[in-house]
């Protein structure tokens, strides 16, 4: 069950990275371009809300079946950690939560508005730092 989790959590991975990136360009954009808001703009908002969410239970079930994460600070403690599995049990789990809580943020401020510059200005910023924190707490080394 772990190695099925963590390839599918690997590969879902690239799809929530790519909505996260064309929401945030498309936001971006749209917004420093004074374009109206539209369906496919809604769409696309949506559709990285959805994945990004399905990433985060994919995650959460990962951490705890994983070697890496629960079970590693429940055999080692906090302090048996060395910085690369401190960054799988502790950083990226929580980066990751805090990136989707932006991303959530992020939409709901924007069904909010009644104007396109406002639901525009609300994706980008909470859609860009989502990306920057998901970005920041990528394991690399083990990704690519």
């Amino acid at each position: 069950m772990y190695t099925t989790v963590l390839m599918l959590h690997s590969y879902w991975a690239y799809l929530v990275l790519a909505m996260l990136v064309i929401a945030s360009f498309n936001a971006l954009t749209k917004y420093f371009g004074d374009k109206e808001f539209h369906a496919v703009d809604f769409r696309i908002a949506l559709f990285t809300l959805i994945v990004s969410h399905i990433q985060l239970l994919i995650g959460l079930v990962l951490y705890f079946v994983s070697p890496n994460g629960f079970n590693n600070i429940s055999a080692n403690g906090m302090g048996g950690l060395d910085a690369f599995a401190r960054l799988l049990a502790v950083e990226h789990p929580f980066v990751g939560i805090l990136a989707v809580v932006f991303i959530t943020m992020g939409y709901s401020k924007h069904k909010k508005k009644l104007t396109s510059k406002p639901k525009f200005k609300m994706l980008s910023i909470f859609y860009t730092l989502g990306l920057l924190l998901v970005l920041s707490r990528i394991p690399w080394s083990n990704w690519l």
